[in-house]
């Protein structure tokens, strides 16, 4: 039987068994209307969505390393790299006014983004909030905060600005966990790419198919204080096909990012490709390669993902990489809150826990599943997210566990509420 040979898709496939009969759709509202018969039927009418909202949501999680580290460090992972500790992630309140997608004529919108949580330690921007707290796991950060401009210019989409602290456009993941099917995170997105940016960053929808970014920027994580005197760029080209069925954007950040160096450049770059191959089965490849001029060092590899919707409360996702660090540049663990902050800073680091895992090429297997339980209204936005995950080198580094061993084996489990 094919559960007994994928045994999460089983678990997957009992969940479903006990879920309850459909909800409503978010966006959606059911309504009875009277047939001349007398009988009633349902019918389903979309819901003018509010343009300005204020939202959030809570997020904490606990991953167990089967080794039980000296150091208690997942290595080579960020967001999830307490070992045996449950953290709180994530308590995150947003309030935003999004661009009318039909506006025809000049349009305004802004988002602002606050958080709380142990995830804020990795996403610092340097000069804001990357000093507060800073000795300990729960620090507070601005994930954004921009404005939003459509100016209805050049094409008949015309371009949409956005001025400010905005988060990058690379990656398949984000730092908002309810767009991400595992709670912990790809190499690609904790050491390939940017997290945020802060400048100038512009749309132009130039066909249906066809999007052009381009922007300014102070650079990777960077907002009121710069490291050097110059700005980098930012941007991309994004291309839609069969109205959402298949969609890739490949994107970059180029400029210099070594402390007091405007000289050597820094060149990360990503393809992300998502394949909706039916209404259940969807596809996600990400393509990173990135150098670093002043360290000679370069990065790169890939990460392939496919997510199954068993039900429509439950989905199962599995996702594959092998990643590249060629001199250990890149990839780390940082054991004092402060460290990350450190690192971009080009400052010192003391703490012996803090290691990298040099000249690596990293194997990554992770099987999870995505479940949102029939719970009462309060808690309607809550999904739970177990995975289990292995790591490897596949050369003869031994970077886990104390820098002892060649692999890692984790479990894994988080909860969103969303409100």
């Amino acid at each position: 039987m094919l559960f007994k040979k994928i045994p999460m898709l089983g678990v997957a496939m009992t969940l479903c068994l006990f879920a309850l009969p459909r909800l409503s759709v978010a966006g959606e509202e059911t309504v009875k209307i009277r047939k001349k018969d007398g009988k009633d039927a349902k019918k389903v009418v979309e819901e003018e969505k509010p343009r300005f909202t204020i939202y959030g949501w809570v997020e904490g999680g606990f991953t167990g390393n089967v080794d039980s580290p000296r150091d208690r460090q997942n290595f080579g992972r960020l967001f999830d790299d307490r070992s045996k500790e449950p953290v709180l992630n994530q308590a995150v309140i947003t309030a935003e006014r999004t661009l009318d997608p039909k506006a025809t004529g000049f349009d305004w919108g802004f988002k602002a983004q606050f958080l709380f949580g142990t995830d804020a330690r990795f996403i610092h921007s340097k000069g804001l909030f990357d000093k507060t707290m800073k000795s300990s796991l729960y620090q507070p950060d601005i994930v954004e905060a921009y404005l939003n401009l459509h100016v209805p210019v050049l094409t008949e989409g015309g371009i949409d600005v956005k001025l400010g602290k905005f988060v990058t456009l690379e990656g398949a993941e984000t730092i908002d966990p309810r767009t991400n099917i595992f709670y912990s995170h790809s190499y690609i997105f904790n050491f390939g790419i940017p997290f945020n940016h802060t400048g100038a960053l512009f749309d132009l929808h130039a066909t249906k198919i066809v999007d052009i970014y381009a922007g300014v920027t102070r650079g990777v994580n960077t907002s009121i204080e710069d490291n050097n005197e110059s700005v980098s760029f930012h941007g991309g080209v994004g291309l839609n096909f069969g109205e959402g069925k298949f969609v890739v954007l490949a994107s970059t950040s180029v400029g210099p990012e070594t402390p007091h160096d405007d000289s050597n450049y820094r060149y990360l770059n990503d393809i992300t490709a998502t394949w909706k191959i039916n209404d259940k089965l969807t596809s996600i490849t990400d393509l990173n390669f990135i150098h670093d001029d002043g360290a000679n060092a370069s990065g790169y590899g890939v990460a392939q993902y496919f997510t199954y919707a068993v039900c429509e409360k439950v989905s199962v996702g599995v996702r594959g990489e092998i990643w590249r660090d060629e001199k250990g540049f890149y990839v780390a663990s940082f054991a004092d809150p402060h460290d990350p902050m450190r690192a971009l800073r080009g400052e010192t680091i003391t703490d012996p826990r803090t290691v990298g895992g040099g000249s690596t090429t990293y194997g990554a297997l992770t099987l999870g599943l995505n479940i949102k339980p029939t719970v009462p209204k309060p808690l309607a936005g809550l999904v739970i997210r177990p995975e289990v995950r292995v790591d490897h080198s596949l050369n003869s580094t031994r970077p886990f566990n104390d820098s002892k061993d060649r692999t890692m084996f984790t479990a894994s489990i988080d909860a969103i509420l969303t409100f």
